[in-house]
């Protein structure tokens, strides 16, 4: 294993939306703890998308849930938009997560969205609830919906009755309303077809005009590549390389990314992605 990579050198003008310092995550009793997440360091500008690649069990899951505050940090701090989280209780997460500085859209919608909601109670939701008013919430809703490329016809209908491209597209636009600083995506094109998985990476990668931060979860480098300014490569809980995406695609310096780079479908020339590779350089391009 080689060691931790130096920390990155990040503008000093404008502070990161989120930063991660020597975080250490252990699950279970103190005899037979198991570590999943060690001296891991990471800071996200605004307006800036980092796609964070491992396998599964290389603990990706787990650096968002702690983000989030829904896993306990074992050392290590975690800033969001300046606030140590790490030392909130569940008041003080539940705030962060009402203000809708922090946003989260998990790999599958149809679980992630409330079944017995319509699409614009779904995404007036957490508009109510921070207290904007339903008219403005109503506007809000159509616009966003239009941000992901959704028609208003779709706006009385449930999640069950739409497509998975569909549905992954709403909880896009639902994590949006509110405007958020950062919004996490774990796994968020991974049971999507191909034409779908390419619609939602452009709509992500146009977010970055908005200063919104993005951190993009994901086994498969090649659905990262494309949108990401910067690529954080974890393998079993370490931070083994970050860099720019095009450098960690074309020189990759860990063994492990290597791998990776090699047994991404889409950055090979096989021809059953063929289509797909063609449309992600396409996106990796503009």
């Amino acid at each position: 294993m080689s060691p931790h990579p130096p920390p990155e050198k990040r503008p000093t003008d404008t502070p990161p939306v989120l930063k991660v310092t020597d975080l250490d995550v252990h699950y279970g009793p103190r005899r037979r703890r198991r570590r999943a997440l060690h001296g891991v360091s990471l800071a996200v500008s605004p307006g800036e998308t980092v796609g964070v690649i491992g396998e599964t069990g290389s603990g990706k899951s787990t650096l968002a849930r702690t983000v989030l505050g829904l896993v306990p940090a074992s050392a290590g701090s975690v800033l969001v938009d300046g606030d140590e989280v790490t030392s909130y209780g569940r008041r003080q997460l539940r705030d962060l997560r009402r203000r809708g500085v922090l946003q989260y859209v998990f790999q599958d919608p149809l679980r992630s969205l409330d079944p017995d909601l319509t699409v614009a109670a779904s995404l007036a939701e957490p508009l109510l609830i921070q207290g904007v008013r339903p008219d403005e919430a109503a506007a809000r809703v159509r616009t966003f919906l239009a941000r992901v490329r959704l028609g208003e016809d779709l706006l009385d209908r449930l999640p069950g009755e739409l497509s998975g491209g569909q549905r992954q597209r709403v909880a896009v636009a639902r994590a949006l309303v509110t405007e958020p600083r950062l919004v996490i995506l774990d796994e968020p094109v991974s049971a999507l077809d191909s034409a779908n998985r390419v619609q939602v990476l452009k709509i992500l990668k146009e977010l970055r005009a908005d200063g919104t931060a993005l951190v993009f979860i994901s086994h498969d480098l090649g659905s990262v590549v494309g949108i990401a300014d910067r690529i954080a490569v974890l393998y079993r809980g370490e931070l083994v390389e970050t860099g720019a995406a095009r450098d960690v695609v074309s020189t990759p310096r860990h063994p492990y990314t290597r791998l990776l780079v090699r047994s991404a479908p889409t950055l090979r020339a096989a021809p059953a992605h063929r289509a797909e590779r063609a449309a992600l350089r396409a996106l990796l391009h503009t």
